[in-house]
């Protein structure tokens, strides 16, 4: 498949034009490989570090879920990571793209996985934005949990470096809806709280919005953006292995940008 048509493919799944106005979905870099057989190296972020795998690997297109270019770029210098990412991209013939938050709103998107990893049924956006798309998911849980044993799945299934929650006093409360939304969510935690969610997975959250779930009488758990959007990762690399791409992989310089200290 070139990667014109594999493009193609991923739009009539997930429009860009469906990303928000403050966005920036769709080509950040594109050199001329629209005609080449696609060698796709998929990540949650590009950096330096993935192109450089990404020339190791002899890939042609790098597929990001975050933008390389988010805000408009006002110079572009030696030494300057994105204008290095430019110098690499077109000196090595490889495109980047990137599906952002057209990616968090489709059926197997970033929220989805979030939802199918911790096995919710009856599951339904947190905010509905078009064509029964939308941002987040809530959904129930069963068999039910404890909170310790929801806590539990979510260290074991997602390995986040540092798992964060709202206090409580009773750990074996038990948790029967549950609201996901990958990456940034905090802006949710009222929405959440009108679903009748109990418990609500998400990541970035500061001091005052636990403050201000722990008033609307709801868990907040913060898992790190990395581990709550890689996921979504790994599903893109399987819709395009069925594909019968030329080569396409998961990168391994992806970083969780975070390090914590024992």
């Amino acid at each position: 498949m070139k990667i014109a048509d594999l493009i193609t493919w991923f739009e009539e799944w997930a429009n860009p034009a469906w990303c928000e106005s403050w966005d920036n979905c769709g080509w950040q870099i594109e050199p001329g490989v629209l005609q080449e057989k696609a060698r796709v190296l998929v990540c949650l972020t590009p950096t330096l570090a993935v192109m450089e795998e990404a020339i190791a690997e002899n890939a042609n297109l790098i597929f990001a879920h975050h933008p390389l270019i988010f805000h408009p770029l006002k110079s572009l210098r030696t030494g300057e990571a994105i204008a290095e990412m430019v110098r690499s991209a077109f000196t090595h013939n490889i495109g980047i793209y990137t599906a952002h938050t057209n990616f968090d709103q489709v059926q197997d998107g970033t929220a989805d996985v979030l939802a199918q990893i911790l096995e919710l049924k009856e599951v339904t956006p947190i905010e509905l934005t078009q064509g029964g798309l939308g941002y987040g998911r809530v959904g129930l849980l069963e068999p039910f949990l404890t909170l310790q044993e929801l806590l539990a799945t979510i260290q074991t299934r997602l390995a986040p470096p540092n798992l964060i929650f709202s206090p409580t006093a009773d750990l074996q409360q038990t948790i029967s809806r549950v609201a996901v939304l990958g990456g940034s969510g905090a802006s949710y935690i009222s929405a959440v709280a009108k679903t009748g969610a109990q418990a609500y997975l998400t990541s970035d959250c500061k001091f005052h919005q636990f403050q201000e779930s722990r008033d609307c009488n709801l868990i907040l758990i913060d898992a790190g953006h990395y581990a709550t959007e890689r996921p979504a990762c790994d599903r893109l690399v399987q819709k395009f292995q069925s594909l019968n791409l030329d080569w396409v992989q998961l990168s391994q310089k992806d970083e969780d940008f975070r390090q914590f200290f024992a």
